[in-house]
């Protein structure tokens, strides 16, 4: 559940995420996420069970994550969960660039709007 005081910042995010081609907005145990092709590429998360973040959740590339988080630990953060498939987490309450988050968002909906190849 998002709380009124961080409508703004989500508003934002929404903005950013479904300006991305194909993509949808969803709830994801009550929190609100982006799809597309009917997979989750980005999750807005409120105080996610306390820990006092306003952030969002999304796919890192391989290796990417690492790299991310040791370069600002201070904004983003390997999250609970989907961190250990790479995901990585950015802070929203802590000045974001947008520039930065926009980059992100949009890396994370090229991965997931890419076709997988299958094995023959």
């Amino acid at each position: 559940m998002t709380r009124p005081e961080n409508e703004k910042v989500l508003a934002k995010l929404r903005a950013i995420a479904l300006a991305m081609p194909g993509t949808a907005e969803a709830l994801n145990h009550g929190r609100p996420c982006f799809t597309v092709r009917d997979k989750t590429f980005v999750m807005f998360m409120d105080d996610h069970h306390g820990d006092g973040r306003v952030a969002l959740w999304c796919k890192a590339p391989p290796g990417a994550q690492t790299v991310i988080v040791e370069a600002d630990p201070e904004r983003y953060f390997v999250p609970p969960y989907v961190g250990k498939s790479g995901w990585v987490g950015a802070r929203l309450d802590r000045k974001p660039e947008w520039a930065a988050i926009r980059a992100l968002v949009a890396e994370s909906h090229s991965m997931t709007a890419a076709p997988t190849r299958r094995a023959r």
